[in-house]
């Protein structure tokens, strides 16, 4: 899986809500015919449940491209980052404040993603989809050595991030509930 060629230069799979930045990013990629390049599936309705062919639509899609698209939707982060880096799809990650439940920007200008910019994410973090085009054309020149190369650092960065997270995790919780414990 890392080392063959991926089919798609970028996925998104999602649903795509009336004025949010995610019709912005569907705009864009019919811009030119980006959406060609790439695996896209939007819906217009969010779907509690998974089936087993959209599961799996959202494997090979992961699998199959080089970029993940990873557009805000109530919260700034979700799931798909880090589902991307389990398949070594570099998240490309709309870097703005929501209003959701996840930090307030008049409080915490910081606070999207500042937990992935602290532990050095190699991902590519934009402010608008418009700036997608470029990326996409730098992507297009990437040889495929490079891309081999990108995918194990992103790989190797998600293992030392999932296990420095549940070692924190551990700590919190013997600190927690015992402490008096250590030595």
């Amino acid at each position: 899986m890392l080392r063959d060629p991926r089919s798609y230069l970028c996925n998104f799979l999602g649903t795509v809500y009336k004025n949010s930045s995610r019709e912005t990013l569907m705009e864009v990629l019919k811009q030119d015919g980006l959406d060609k390049l790439c695996w896209i599936a939007a819906r217009e309705q969010w779907q509690p449940q998974e089936t087993d062919e959209s599961f799996k639509n959202y494997q090979d899609a992961l699998l199959q491209s080089d970029l993940t698209l990873c557009p805000v939707g109530i919260n700034t982060e979700c799931y798909r980052i880090y589902e991307a880096c389990s398949y070594g799809s570099l998240p490309v990650i709309e870097d703005v404040m929501t209003s959701g439940d996840c930090g307030n920007s008049s409080v915490y200008h910081s606070a999207p993603l500042q937990l992935l910019k602290t532990m050095g994410a190699p991902f590519i973090f934009i402010k608008n989809w418009k700036e997608l085009p470029a990326v996409l054309e730098k992507e297009k020149k990437i040889s495929l050595q490079e891309k081999i190369q990108r995918r194990k650092k992103l790989i190797e960065w998600y293992q030392n991030f999932k296990a420095w997270m549940r070692q924190k995790f551990i700590n919190t919780l013997e600190n927690s509930f015992l402490p008096n414990a250590k030595g």
